[in-house]
């Protein structure tokens, strides 16, 4: 086992995940090195005598294999903590928070139709009853169908608070001819403003915004604890506007993807909302699916002619929080069902691929 109080007790051959480009040459007077790469960096260093500790790895992420052990080991046995919190706890702080930020005043809320959004108009609904409109938008990206499962479902849940708005020409048009991804998001979430600001108007005024954006949204958008790279603005985060009419309300800024799951679950909403997924009898083995239409075509056969057409490829990963994923291994009958079904019922597509990169070194989204 590894020597020191951070990592008293993790095997000394333990994998972590490592995501950076720079490794400590020489630690300061006093610290003593607990772990080291297979190359000889500094993974994990302590002071004691200072109170600081030190590591240049990811211990919160899946890919960690004792990284739960090392937080517990920092948090309990070092910080001292009682560790007697509960996910109640948080909903009720969530809860106060809206109450604090809002005031009386009115809110619209973006529900997209997903857990996050879907869990913020639940919250809102029962922090600030009579003063909240839930906006879902028909931009004409959805799955088949998508729309009214959305609307259905969340009626039942927030009843007279649910407005559907179809803005389907507006969102295309805007995107018509445009393929540079980042381009696309800042399009996408200026064109989603503009369709909330005449909503808002519409409804008698609001003064706040209330969006689904998560903490993974946050890292992968903006610097938000010093310099770092932008990965890729979320529309919800680093694709808004820089002038907007309403402020911004985000009560699950502060929380990964696992924890919102488990907040709808507290807060009532039904397994369909919670668990929502297109795929079939799948769910439990996945984190996220969609197909790609692939800027490119390929030579194909059907019939006795030759076809120059499009392809289609499948993503889908698992995951727990987001930060990280591996392509998910699902079974081999049920990818040749999906990609004969494309292929034969969807006109112009001839090949259909099935993507096995994981999160590093690419993202789940592809754009």
């Amino acid at each position: 086992e590894a020597s020191g109080k951070l990592l008293a007790g993790i095997p000394v051959n333990s994998t972590v995940w490592a995501s950076h480009g720079d490794d400590v040459e020489k630690l300061p007077h006093g610290f003593t090195a607990l772990a080291k790469t297979a190359s000889g960096a500094i993974a994990a260093a302590e002071n004691p005598d200072k109170k600081m500790y030190l590591i240049q790895f990811h211990p919160e992420v899946v890919h960690t294999e004792h990284g739960q052990e090392i937080l517990q080991n920092f948090l309990f046995r070092i910080a001292g903590f009682a560790g007697d919190w509960k996910m109640e706890t948080i909903v009720s702080e969530l809860v106060d928070r809206v109450k604090k930020q809002v005031g009386n005043k009115k809110v619209l809320c973006a529900l997209s139709g997903g857990v996050d959004s879907s869990v913020v108009a639940t919250l809102l609904h029962q922090a600030i009853p009579g003063q909240v409109h839930a906006v879902f938008v028909d931009h004409g990206l959805l799955r088949l169908d998508e729309a009214e499962q959305v609307a259905t479902s969340m009626k039942s849940v927030i009843d007279r608070d649910l407005v559907v708005i179809n803005a389907k020409k507006q969102f295309l048009d805007a995107l018509e001819g445009v393929t540079d991804p980042e381009q696309k998001r800042k399009i996408i979430g200026r064109t989603f403003i503009e369709v909330f600001d005449i909503a808002a108007q519409e409804l008698g005024g609001a003064d706040f915004l209330a969006q689904g954006t998560l903490y993974p949204d946050v890292i992968e958008s903006s610097a938000v604890h010093g310099p770092s790279v932008t990965i890729k603005s979320h529309h919800n985060v680093g694709g808004l506007p820089e002038k907007m009419k309403m402020k911004l309300v985000e009560p699950l800024r502060e929380l990964f993807k696992d924890e919102v799951r488990e907040i709808g679950q507290l807060l009532g909403l039904p397994e369909s909302v919670v668990g929502r997924h297109p795929q079939a009898d799948l769910y439990e083995k996945t984190w996220q699916a969609f197909a790609v239409l692939l800027p490119i075509k390929t030579v194909g056969v059907m019939g006795d002619g030759r076809t120059y057409d499009q392809v289609i490829a499948l993503r889908a990963v698992t995951s727990t929080d987001g930060m990280t994923a591996d392509w998910a291994q699902l079974p081999d009958d049920f990818l040749a069902k999906v990609s004969s079904r494309i292929i034969n019922e969807v006109k112009g597509v001839n090949r259909v691929v099935y993507d096995i990169s994981s999160k590093p070194p690419a993202t789940i989204e592809w754009e």
